[in-house]
């Protein structure tokens, strides 16, 4: 595709149901690097006697054999072009017939990733969003579902595909889902793996042979997978009710995938990254990833697969109610406070930025030129946010049976935001069409709250909300907004529990009566929806709720809201941070708060969170401004407590074999936080200790990155490439730290010569992602004022784009936020932009998403 050429915008107003009906789909695959035949037979009936059969199909499937119920239709019937083929109505029966097509395919040729291709002589599939047009001519929407029998010829050892398994023998096996599916659930594996084995007993009695399929040599990497699988089986039965339905379930772990993870039933596929793990090569923070992923794809065998969703824009349905349900998990498995904060560090950092640019989009977007465009932090993150709203309005009871009536009502569907509403409406008997809002207008809602009190034992709270206007939506009416709001009395004590305050209007107040003194007002705890709030709140007070909130999230907010406050005043060049110093020590030094928790309010908010907030108040921010205020509180909290912090630092260390547990991960997170702080002061000592002593990867990870910062890790790099050199997901690490942790004058330059190392695998997604991801990261590094970050990139970018235009055009979101810096920073971005934009044969992909992001400015 040309830069002048343009594909055409998908609506939502436009969808019409799919005019035949596909009662079975029979697939064999005759599999060979770059010559794979496939012969498909779809049984249709006829919805509309008058419509054409229009099939999905790119233009790399070479079409072999076509036939209708065994005879070739007349050629003058038939038409194809670059992205489908039709079939004439004329040329079909008036009743149920089968269609036979025999295609061949290269997957050797294909990079991008997408439908059937070749990961280190393994065989596999990503179809999601629209892969299986790649494959074969097919339906290739989500509304069309059908069951699938495939058999599979091929002459390696091991053959899988969904379902459950029909025949195996040397060089063939037939597998069988009789779950009614879309193409895009559909998986095929082919390689030389070996298998972790286990087995789960359902609460019915239904016997489950569970397998993680690796690599050989991976195999001792892969138990924890295999025990987070069986603690996902167990926890959805427990908390939702819901058992597997199949005889198997299998995962396997692949080095080249553009996504996480994908959860085609009974056949997960996997990033490895997301399945291998060792104290040697992954970090706590890993596990706890691998833990929550492995959760997320199960629990999609019913919120994604047993109920899937009608049309791609209804992709919040299943992944925000997924992404929803492995926080759950996630919270029960570990600390809730500590994942609760986590989670609002994650939507702050990456979904409300995506608000404030030029990529905003409604949690269900109502047109779309490029799918894979959206799968977005507003479609996951936020749209877990909202249902978590939608729980905490109806309460845990009225939630449980809206979610018995929806899987009962819509199991085998392919259902909308529409019916997932209704369900709530039916189940509890309330009105949510102007919740509904939260799905269709885009945004980060401005919350302002004022006081008055009346010195007599009244206090009235004033709210007021306004939504910034967003690319394609100037105005927005009120949402309702669920403020979960506590009162503090001036002893510390708590006067007036959590109450859920409902605003529905622009302005709206609330009274509390009978208050013996004016109370400290605890706000927004739990951070019940997600808003920025507006408050006149002073440092002393944002103290005394530090020390005395018995929310922990709202605690810890009011520690972040301290540090900001601090961090914004000496970006603008003035005094400040000593309240922020001297509570977070007294938080730190209490013994008996979680340690996790202590070291979230150690880590000071990250320089992309300063600009966020510097931007949403109406400043430029100045990425070496904010680096160097970082820098200083960090420095300055580290010289008035360096005995407090050697103290954590010493009394933190686990002893004992390594476990990822949540409390010896809270134990090193602790610690870690620590030095931190301390390597500020001490030259890089410990940390030079910790990486030659530390027998687990989360510290020396830590402790690498420490050295960097203090100009002392070449040592800790050759040492790490000595040991790890053929490992690749530690060399993914190598890659990311020196660039993260690198100074921002030479940031851009160690990326550059970082990418001319030959073991740079620019082609391997992980590889890719970890040293462009690492330069974004590196706020003013990637800013830098000279530019060379924003060259680097787009030069990459362009380069990636003809090989994986997916991977091309997700990196391109580290430009999103640039209409908000300095006006030189906007030039140097739009030059790169547009010459981004004119790049010959753009994909369609990448072209969407430059386009959106120069038309912002």
């Amino acid at each position: 595709m040309t830069q002048a050429e343009k594909h055409p915008v998908q609506y939502l107003s436009n969808y019409r149901p799919y005019p035949f009906a596909v009662e079975e789909t029979r697939l064999t695959f005759v599999l060979n690097p770059d010559d794979t035949e496939v012969r498909a037979e779809l049984a249709l009936s006829p919805v509309d006697q008058k419509a054409d059969l229009v099939l999905d199909g790119g233009k790399g499937l070479r079409l072999i054999a076509l036939g209708i119920d065994g005879q070739e239709p007349d050629p003058v019937h038939v038409s194809r072009d670059d992205e489908r083929l039709t079939i004439a109505a004329a040329a079909l029966p008036d009743g149920p017939f089968t269609l036979a097509t025999t295609v061949r395919i290269d997957p050797s040729a294909n990079t991008a990733f997408e439908g059937l291709y070749l990961s280190g002589g393994m065989f596999c599939t990503q179809c999601e969003a629209e892969g299986f047009r790649h494959i074969t001519f097919y339906p290739d929407r989500p509304d069309v579902m059908a069951p699938f029998r495939v058999r599979i010829h091929s002459d390696l050892p091991v053959l899988l595909s969904n379902g459950n398994p029909v025949e195996t023998r040397e060089g063939f096996a037939e597998w069988h889902d009789p779950w009614p599916k879309p193409a895009y659930l559909f998986a095929l594996v082919a390689g030389d793996l070996r298998a972790i084995s286990d087995a789960f007993q359902t609460a019915t009695g239904r016997d489950v042979a569970l397998n993680v399929w690796v690599r050989p040599g991976d195999e001792t990497r892969a138990g924890f997978a295999m025990e987070s699988l069986i603690k996902s089986m167990k926890w959805d039965e427990q908390v939702y009710g819901r058992e597997y339905d199949l005889d198997v379930f299998n995962i396997v772990a692949v080095d080249d995938f553009n996504m996480g993870a994908m959860e085609n039933k009974g056949l997960n596929i996997f990033n490895s990254k997301l399945v291998l793990a060792s104290p040697e090569t992954a970090t706590d923070l890993d596990y706890e990833r691998i833990e929550a992923v492995i959760a997320h794809e199960y629990f999609h065998n019913w919120t994604g697969n047993r109920i899937t969703c009608r049309d791609w824009f209804q992709l919040c349905l299943k992944e925000g109610l997924t992404v929803f349900r492995d926080q759950q998990f996630t919270s029960d498995m570990r600390s809730a406070p500590v994942k609760r904060i986590a989670d609002v560090q994650t939507l702050r950092a990456r979904q409300f930025r995506e608000d404030q640019g030029p990529l905003a989009h409604p949690v269900r977007p109502d047109h779309y030129e490029e799918i894979n465009n959206f799968y977005t932090a507003t479609v996951y993150e936020k749209g877990a946010e909202v249902i978590g709203m939608l729980k905490r309005l109806v309460g845990d009871e009225g939630y449980a049976k809206a979610l018995d009536l929806y899987f009962d009502r819509h199991d085998g569907d392919a259902a909308t935001i529409e019916d997932w509403l209704k369900v709530f409406e039916d189940a509890t008997g309330r009105d949510l069409t102007q919740f509904k809002r939260w799905y269709t207008d885009a945004g980060t809602t401005h919350l302002t709250m004022t006081e008055e009190w009346d010195g007599k034992g009244g206090l009235v709270l004033h709210f007021a909300q306004q939504t910034p206007p967003t690319p394609g939506q100037d105005h927005k009416p009120p949402r309702v907004i669920p403020i979960a709001t506590g009162l503090i009395g001036p002893n510390g004590d708590e006067v007036a529990a959590t109450r859920v305050l409902e605003m529905t209007e622009a302005r709206q107040s609330f009274s509390f009566d009978g208050l013996g003194a004016r109370p400290v007002v605890s706000v927004l705890r739990g951070f019940s929806a997600p808003v920025v709030l507006h408050r006149q709140i002073d440092d002393a007070t944002r103290a005394f709720l530090l020390a005395h909130d018995t929310d922990p999230f709202s605690r810890w907010e009011a520690g972040r809201e301290l540090a900001l406050s601090a961090l914004i005043a000496l970006t603008q060049g003035q005094d400040a941070g000593d309240d922020f110093i001297g509570s977070v020590a007294r938080l730190a030094a209490e013994d008996a708060t979680d340690p996790a928790f202590r070291a979230l309010c150690l880590n000071l908010p990250g320089e992309e969170e300063i600009a966020t907030r510097l931007s949403s108040l109406g400043h430029v921010p100045d990425p070496d401004a904010i680096h160097a205020a970082r820098d200083g509180l960090a420095t300055r909290l580290a010289q008035a407590h360096r005995e407090l912090l050697d103290r954590l630092y010493q009394g933190m260390a686990v002893d004992g074999p390594y476990s990822p547990d949540a409390q010896p991960a809270a134990k090193r997170s602790l610690r870690i936080a620590a030095l931190g702080l301390l390597n500020r002061i001490d030259g890089g000592d410990r940390a030079e200790v910790l990486f030659g002593t530390a027998g687990n990867m989360t510290e020396r990870m830590a402790a690498l990155a420490c050295l960097i910062r203090r100009g002392r890790g070449q040592a800790a790099l050759d040492a790490m490439l000595d040991e790890f050199g053929d490992n690749r997901l530690v060399m993914d690490k190598w890659f990311s730290v020196q660039v993260m942790a690198a100074p921002s004058d030479d940031a851009a330059a160690i990326a550059e010569r970082l990418s001319q190392r030959q073991d740079f695998d620019w082609k391997n997604p992980n590889r890719f992602r970890a040293l462009l991801g690492g330069l974004a990261a590196n706020h003013a590094g990637f800013h830098h004022v000279s530019g060379a970050g924003y060259a680097f990139t787009a030069d990459w970018l362009m380069r990636v784009d003809a090989v994986n235009p997916q991977i091309a055009a997700r990196m391109s979101t580290a430009f999103e936020t640039w209409p908000r810096y300095d006006e030189n920073r906007q030039q140097l971005v739009r030059e790169q932009l547009q010459r981004v934009a004119g790049l010959t044969d753009i994909s369609r992909n990448l072209r969407e998403m430059v386009s959106r992001m120069l038309e912002a400015k």
